[in-house]
């Protein structure tokens, strides 16, 4: 069964860039796009509206939101098969429901209703930190929302040997035929010593070693299985959350892991995709897996 990329809509700015993201998205990788609009304006207006034959204001609403994307759509990519979907329920809700049928969920970094100044929006955020598939938050700039730089950043963390999130980057990088820029910070501690024998003379080397060993190890299975894929792999001295957003200027796609705990409440996400969700220079990827 081929699982269709999920883009949400809300009518806003933001929402018509994901929407164009997404419809290049699907086109690359050969999927079905599914349109979705959620909101609760049945909430507030069906018993206001009583036995009036008038539509709800936010039924129509959502159908003009829709109607509009979907001509979007067709004008600039007709070959891809786009599906809509209008719901009364929330937007988290929704498109976390909708994100356990999908290949990915692709939102905008702020809604219609955002706050000015406001970097991501709530929804966004929420998706990104609970949902049990790929959350692509589009954002950025010109270059790296229209993927000029070909080049793919992933950050890769303690746990990435295998991860979803480095055969998700392996794969986008190979359909768009671009190279895959793996980066793994690492820190020399100010209060470590050279007592111990494997640091005396030059500790700096030995966490940049480290380092290293754990980036080969996190790509050396997946790399395998895509030959053709140019691979620069890179370790960097300083804290992950700075190092990867300050090099998202340079990238087309930042791809991140997160940890899902079955019995942690709230959002799950670390400093780095949360600074990278608010700050990066180019739509964040945020790929989910199992403890």
């Amino acid at each position: 069964m081929v699982r269709p990329l999920v883009v949400g809509m809300d009518g806003s700015d933001d929402g018509f860039l994901a929407l164009d993201w997404a419809l290049d998205e699907a086109a690359l990788h050969e999927l079905p796009l599914r349109l979705v609009y959620a909101s609760r304006w049945e909430r507030y207006e069906d018993a206001a509206l009583g036995l009036s034959l008038k539509r709800p204001a936010g039924e129509v609403l959502a159908d003009n939101i829709v109607g509009a994307a979907v001509e979007r759509a067709h004008l600039r990519n007709a070959n891809v098969d786009v599906t809509t979907q209008v719901l009364g329920d929330d937007p988290e809700s929704v498109l976390l429901s909708e994100g356990d049928h999908a290949s990915a969920v692709i939102v905008g970094s702020r809604g219609r209703g955002a706050f000015t100044g406001l970097l991501l929006g709530s929804v966004g955020l929420a998706v990104a930190a609970r949902a049990r598939c790929p959350v692509i938050v589009v954002r950025g700039d010109k270059a790296g929302l229209a993927g000029t730089h070909e080049r793919v950043l992933l950050g890769v963390g303690d746990s990435a040997k295998g991860s979803e999130a480095v055969r998700f980057a392996f794969r986008e990088a190979a359909a768009r035929g671009c190279t895959l820029d793996a980066v793994r910070t690492w820190r020399c501690p100010a209060h470590e010593t050279t007592d111990h024998p494997l640091l005396a003379g030059d500790p700096e080397r030995y966490h940049e070693g480290r380092a290293s060993a754990v980036l080969d190890e996190a790509l050396e299975e997946t790399a395998g299985e895509y030959p053709t894929v140019r691979v620069r792999r890179t370790t960097v001295e300083g804290p992950a959350h700075k190092v990867l957003t300050r090099r998202s200027a340079a990238a087309d796609l930042l791809v991140l892991g997160a940890l899902r705990r079955d019995t942690r409440l709230g959002l799950q996400l670390g400093r780095v995709a949360h600074t990278a969700l608010h700050h990066a220079e180019c739509p964040v990827a945020v790929v989910p897996h199992s403890a």
